[in-house]
């Protein structure tokens, strides 16, 4: 026995490794040690820099969401504006205050300001003003101080919009902003200005859901820094709040990023800024920084708890490894190897007694059991969904969206779903057959799925109708997705020739709140979309929306019947 030998084996020997166990317990506990410890510190800052840039992303969404909605909710008041002005109503009785009528033409105008109140949930008066900007006609809102200043007017006249600035209306107690379009004759001179002064409760509404985390915060400042809203909050101490220079400077340099800065009290923050253009607002998310390190720290502490538990862990197996070394566990590995690989059809020998026996025959029943649970799955598989193209049944469908609606109630948080009918199917099918009917049916599903997201649910709804379920989707999200898929279909090749569909988007619970009243509201705008011409996306209305268009509907069947 050489020297070196020699040395070794009598400090085996004072550490208790003479057996075979132990030698094989402590040279796997070594040979894991350094790889784990390695593994585990690279896992470490892999995940810390995930995690800062998770947070980033959340302020960034949370900015990037919050521009989207004022820009949809600006979009939406100034569309509705224009119908209100173009109405000939507006213009006939502007024509005849000059005249005899003056007193009915006024009273006209008066009565159809009142009767816009729907259309404008969130109007604190509409109001109708002459070429100079003096007030023809109000509803009978609290008009305050609406003025339009003379570049408002001069803008109007060869503008399509004018945006004002947001202000405290201390009569009301409200943060409120004026809005105005043009009111032109037919030949476009520009006639009048249709303007509303409308309140800005809906955005303090929307602005605490689109916070980033627990304790985060939304605020819409000028491009100034001046606050208008904050998340929860709206006073006129806070819209006379300016935010510090150095932190605006910060915000509006480095739009899109995330900026590590001082609040006005001294709290250190970690923030993003997205603007606003048409308002001249900007969006800023912010969380404090302690959170934000608080959730680094916990992962430190949650990589060390893992680094324990593998240490232990390995030791536990190369304990036990120890204790089972006979030749065969041979071909119980390679029998493994074969399973691993999806051969079923392995069964060892079920001779031998003690543990190897045992282990034996416990192998040969497990295959049997994923031998049959293979069979299970593909039954459930085939339960589940549709024989045709493979997506989710309807069956499947119903349960999902079931849960989908109970989860979204208990943490309030929305979803969207997609209702899909392929455009004119029955002549297609008519003209070149089944089997193309069928494959065309097939290559939809297939853009179904590669234009949707894993977590979402794409299921066949019967016949050439499909549904999709968005998970966490607003409406507005579900309509850039559903756009998407209209054009992705309308661009494809199929064996007949051109196919388009046409889809409704319902968002639950704002157009349903059960499976049933949600699927009823995209079914509502899907046939909206037939009406207006095929193959392109329509929104769900509202409550009193959806029940005109069931009305009309009815009506509509019910005259159609009559002719037949």
């Amino acid at each position: 026995m050489s020297v070196w030998e020699d040395v070794i084996a009598r400090r085996a020997r004072a550490l208790h490794l003479g057996s075979v166990r132990n030698q094989i317990f402590a040279f796997a506990a070594l040979a894991t040690l350094i790889p784990t410890f390695v593994t585990t510190v690279v896992s470490y800052q892999q995940s810390r820099e995930s995690l800062t840039e998770t947070i980033a992303a959340e302020l960034r969404g949370a900015t990037s969401e919050s521009a989207r909605e004022m820009g949809s909710w600006l979009d939406e008041r100034l569309d509705a504006l224009r119908v209100a002005a173009s109405s000939y109503v507006v213009t006939e009785n502007l024509s005849r205050i000059e005249g005899r009528d003056n007193e009915k033409a006024l009273g006209r105008l008066r009565a159809y300001l009142n009767s816009l109140r729907e259309r404008f949930p969130d109007q604190e008066a509409l109001l109708v003003l002459d070429a100079s900007g003096r007030i023809v006609m109000s509803s009978s809102g609290r008009t305050g101080s609406v003025r339009l200043s003379p570049e408002g007017l001069t803008g109007l006249r060869t503008g399509e919009a004018l945006v004002g600035e947001a202000y405290w209306d201390g009569a009301l107690g409200k943060a409120t902003i004026v809005l105005a379009v043009p009111i032109r004759e037919a030949d476009g001179r520009f006639l009048a200005v249709f303007a509303a002064k409308l309140n800005l409760h809906a955005v303090t509404d929307m602005l605490p859901r689109l916070s980033p985390l627990d304790s985060g915060d939304v605020a819409l400042t000028t491009d100034q820094g001046r606050l208008v809203i904050r998340s929860r909050v709206s006073s006129a101490e806070l819209m006379r709040t300016k935010l510090p220079e150095t932190m605006t400077s910060a915000l509006f340099e480095k739009e899109g990023q995330t900026v590590v800065y001082k609040r006005a009290d001294g709290q250190e923050v970690i923030g993003s800024l997205r603007r606003v253009q048409r308002l001249r607002w900007a969006a800023v998310a912010q969380i404090p920084l302690a959170q934000a390190l608080g959730r680094v720290g916990r992962l430190r502490s949650a990589t060390g708890l893992l680094l324990a538990a593998l240490l232990a862990v390995v030791g536990l197996l190369a304990y036990v490894l120890g204790l089972l070394i006979a030749r065969p566990l041979g071909r119980l590995t390679i029998a493994a190897a074969k399973v691993a690989a999806g051969d079923l059809l392995v069964e060892l020998p079920g001779g031998g007694v003690g543990e190897v026996g045992y282990l034996t025959r416990v192998f040969n029943t497990l295959v049997a059991r994923l031998r049959e649970r293979e069979s299970q799955a593909e039954l459930e598989r085939l339960s589940v969904t549709d024989a045709l193209t493979g997506l989710y049944n309807r069956r499947h469908l119903m349960g999902t969206l079931a849960t989908e609606v109970q989860r979204s109630r208990r943490l309030r948080r929305p979803f969207s779903v997609l209702l899909a009918d392929v455009d004119h199917f029955k002549q297609y099918n008519d003209t070149h057959g089944h089997p193309a009917g069928d494959a065309a049916l097939a290559r939809i599903a297939d853009i179904l799925r590669k234009t949707t997201r894993g977590v979402d649910c794409v299921a066949r709804y019967g016949g050439e109708e499909f549904l999709v379920m968005l998970l966490e989707t607003t409406v507005g999200t579900a309509a850039i997705v559903a756009e998407r898929i209209r054009a992705r279909v309308a661009i494809e090749e199929f064996a007949g020739g051109r196919i388009t569909i046409s889809i409704g988007v319902a968002e639950c619970p704002s157009h349903g709140d059960t499976p049933e009243s949600l699927i009823e509201s995209a079914d509502a705008a899907l046939y909206e979309a037939k009406d207006r011409g095929r193959d392109r996306v329509v929104a769900a209305a509202g409550h009193q929306e959806r029940e005109k268009e069931k009305k009309r509907r009815r009506t509509k069947t019910a005259r159609a019947s009559e002719d037949t």
